[in-house]
């Protein structure tokens, strides 16, 4: 007997070894197992405990057992060996799966042969991408009922898509509705682009959640939204949030300011737009996470990598969960069809100087960007004489890597920069709100809105105790 032979027997089952004694009823169950996992042997006249008591191996046990195998559909190739008194089933890794036989579908668990249920069924064609959650047609969502025409317009503008045809037609062309009943009716990509979904549950799984903590972990909640509009519109109000709550350093030259926030925005969006894309919206007991801690940004989203993407071509290989939804993302210039979101983001950070995303797959998908802690102040001063960063809203303002100029609140030209900061953040402001930014009295604070006003800065709206102040 050979070595490689008895290096099997003495390992025992595995995920892609089974033993069995004789060609019994239950080989097509076996061999259909494998077929739906990823292949395997099995190996005939071997006992359960790894010895041989070897089989028929006439032409007519042979013949008898590729009948057998003949049972399985679709029709599946499986080489058969002899080697001495034992029989070898090669089993591919099928094409076309599933794979059933007469018995029911069977899946390979471990060492053993599982037999799915209904629910397993539904979850496997999910996992082999049978059925997609976005191309299905939902005859409970006919398309005149919450239709949400603002959305509609504004998509067919941002992807410069004519309106020359029907309402119909298009929706049809982007595969965001199909017939149902001889009605019309959303896909569930469809759906989520143009139906409108406040105050509805039938979609509230697909929203996004973003929430801002106190520290490292998720004990203090800062602030959180829920975010349930269309799917375009939630994307964006997860990168308001994000910029509302991140930091934002500026540089001045030739008399203009730049903002930047202390994370590329490249970088977040391409995450967010990730998120979205690729969820797995079978997942209706989790939601798209963007969460802010005071070291890092976590964007977390349900499903793991796609079948076929493995951690070492993760960010090479391209595999859509939702076509549908990446194909419309794709014509408004949201992503790149060719799967370079990965490489994006890391290039986005690299150009900042930031640390580059780490990335997790588990059962959720993980994207995080490290938060760089504060720079040290130009000359190196101690903690004790460092000027403190200004407060804009809830930004602070901190120095930029080049042509940097540190806001100071005791000068007044950087007092009037963190009011213009959070007028640009907020739209508008009273004067009682600058109090605690830039630690002046209440009267102080109002000399210098007068000030700002008088030189057209900013300009003074309502009386009393309606006065606020709005950028010019």
């Amino acid at each position: 007997m050979n070595n490689d032979l008895d290096i099997i027997l003495s390992e025992g089952e595995s995920y892609t070894v089974e033993f069995k004694e004789s060609p019994d009823r239950e080989l097509p169950s076996e061999v259909c197992a494998f077929a739906n996992a990823s292949g395997g042997k099995v190996y005939i006249g071997v006992h359960d405990e790894g010895y041989v008591v070897g089989t028929d191996t006439s032409n007519a046990a042979r013949s008898r057992i590729q009948d057998t195998i003949n049972k399985i559909e679709p029709r599946l190739s499986v080489s058969m060996d002899v080697l001495d008194n034992i029989i070898v089933l090669t089993v591919p890794e099928g094409t076309h799966k599933p794979y059933s036989c007469p018995s029911g579908f069977y899946l390979r668990s471990g060492p053993n042969s599982q037999k799915l249920d209904r629910d397993n069924i539904i979850e496997f064609f999910q996992n082999e991408g049978r059925v997609r959650y976005d191309e299905i047609i939902r005859d409970d969502l006919p398309i005149d009922e919450r239709f949400n025409e603002a959305a509609y317009k504004r998509y067919l503008k941002t992807a410069k898509i004519s309106d020359v045809l029907e309402r119909e037609a298009i929706l049809k062309n982007l595969h965001c509705a199909g017939s149902s009943g001889g009605k019309l009716c959303f896909t569930n990509a469809g759906a989520l682009f143009f139906r409108v979904n406040d105050e509805d549950i039938v979609f509230r799984h697909a929203g996004i959640v973003c929430a801002l903590y106190k520290g490292t972990d998720k004990a203090y909640i800062l602030d959180a939204k829920e975010l349930n509009g269309d799917i375009i519109s939630n994307v964006e109000d997860a990168i308001i949030f994000l910029k509302k709550h991140l930091r934002i350093s500026y540089k001045i030259e030739k008399l203009r300011r730049e903002n930047i926030l202390e994370l590329p925005e490249d970088a977040l969006r391409e995450a967010v737009v990730n998120a979205v894309c690729h969820r797995n919206y079978f997942e209706k007991g989790a939601r798209i996470m963007v969460e802010i801690f005071d070291d890092r940004v976590d964007i977390v989203s349900p499903g793991g990598l796609c079948k076929g993407i493995t951690p070492e071509n993760f960010g090479t290989v391209t595999i859509t969960r939702n076509s549908t939804i990446a194909s419309m993302f794709f014509r408004i210039d949201y992503i790149e069809q060719m799967g370079t979101g990965i490489k994006r983001m890391r290039n986005a950070t690299k150009e900042a100087d930031v640390a580059e995303p780490e990335f997790e797959f588990t059962g959720f998908f993980k994207v995080t960007f490290k938060r760089n802690e504060l720079d040290t102040p130009i000359g190196h001063q101690s903690a004790a004489n460092r000027p403190q960063p200004v407060t804009a809203g809830n930004n602070q303002i901190y120095p930029a890597k080049s042509g940097q100029i540190r806001p100071n609140p005791a000068a007044p030209a950087d007092r009037k920069r963190a009011i213009i900061s959070f007028l640009e953040e907020n739209g508008q402001a009273k004067a009682d709100d600058y109090v605690n930014i830039i630690g002046l009295s209440a009267g102080r604070i109002r000399d210098l809105l007068r000030e700002m006003v008088s030189d057209g800065a900013i300009e003074k709206v309502g009386k009393g105790r309606l006065t606020h102040y709005i950028l010019k």
